[in-house]
């Protein structure tokens, strides 16, 4: 256990790839898991021995405390948009743990060293039973918008749940099972974050260039259809509103690609203006409903982009497809500039 915070702690302190935010949280539920790593082992130490501590019942509140602020971390580095009054039942249940020492309310220690619980005995359990619930909540609400991140999050959670159980049943034998497994899943959690640095934009937070050649060797006998896309206009918005604008308008439209692509659609930035959808096992139908939700979506942006397709026929490669598509992407190109009477040159791709 100690082994694997310092070592998480060492590789946050290099890292420069997470945002800070990211790497402070995760900080933060190291250190938290420290704590009760300490306090836990300091109190079943205390909980061993014949006579009673003043100690035990401070270690015990402190655990009790530690445990619900260990979750909400949790869900907070696997939920970043998350508020910060999640953390409300959490200061709930500190505050009735202290106030639990004097009163024995939620548990007490009896002179001769036994743990007994109060009329709120349950208390934790219950807000941690109730923040569990809702990174189910969380899980199944975003798995069809983060379908990679999907199995690695329920795996975590199920484990969390697990470890969280377990002690209600053999408290002896998996009493120290929570702290190690939050530990090892938050570390699980932290490699997928940077995995997703090598396969995504950082700008649009799309899929990479290097990601679309991995899935073209992947996926090579299963894509079915290719859909180029282009934005009209980038130069002339970096020269005239500067390239903090020209970021706005790539993110707006990577935002309105992800939208419109569904299962089997997977969308890449390849570089500048230039976007990829590989269709996986799609239809005609379905690439034209794709290509209509495009449009559609860009349509309620101040930006346009131009779009090519090409479905797949028995002897063409995904090459053959990027050729098709991108030519007819380039015709409706010219088509826009023809119907605007904007000057090609000048406003750029």
């Amino acid at each position: 256990m100690l082994v694997l915070l310092v070592g998480m702690g060492i590789v946050l302190s290099l890292d420069v790839y997470l945002e800070r935010k990211m790497i402070h949280r995760i900080a933060a539920a190291n250190i938290l898991m420290f704590l009760y790593s300490i306090s836990c082992y300091a109190e079943s130490y205390l909980g061993n021995q014949t006579e009673y501590s003043v100690f035990r019942p401070i270690l015990s509140a402190v655990n009790y405390i530690l445990i619900t602020f260990i979750l909400v971390t949790l869900i907070m580095i696997m939920y970043p948009s998350q508020k910060f009054y999640l953390f409300i039942p959490a200061v709930l249940n500190a505050v009735l743990c202290f106030v639990s020492i004097p009163t024995k309310i939620v548990f007490y220690i009896s002179e001769d060293n036994h743990f007994g619980r109060g009329k709120l005995g349950y208390l934790t359990y219950f807000i941690s039973a109730l923040y569990l619930l809702y990174l189910f909540y969380n899980v199944f609400r975003d798995s069809k918008k983060q379908k990679e991140s999907f199995r690695l999050v329920m795996y975590t959670t199920l484990t969390s749940v697990l470890c969280f159980v377990l002690p209600l049943f053999s408290y002896e034998a998996s009493s120290h099972w929570f702290n190690l497994t939050i530990a090892v899943n938050v570390m699980l959690y932290y490699v997928f974050l940077l995995l997703q640095f090598t396969k995504h934009d950082p700008l649009t937070k799309l899929l990479n260039r290097q990601s679309y050649y991995s899935d073209v060797e992947k996926y090579s006998d299963r894509i079915t259809a290719v859909v180029t896309m282009d934005m009209n206009g980038l130069k002339e918005i970096n020269d005239n509103e500067g390239h903090k604008a020209g970021d706005i308008a790539l993110e707006t439209l990577a935002d309105c690609f992800a939208k419109a692509a569904n299962r089997g659609q997977r969308v890449y930035r390849m570089g500048g203006d230039e976007y990829t959808i590989l269709c996986i096992d799609a239809s005609e139908n379905d690439v034209l409903s794709l290509v209509e939700r495009i449009r559609k979506n860009v349509s309620a942006t101040p930006y346009t982009c131009s779009v090519g397709h090409a479905i797949r026929t028995d002897d063409s490669t995904v090459e053959d497809l990027n050729h098709i598509s991108d030519t007819v992407l380039y015709e409706d190109k010219k088509q826009f500039y023809e119907r605007t009477g904007k000057n090609r040159r000048k406003g750029g791709n």
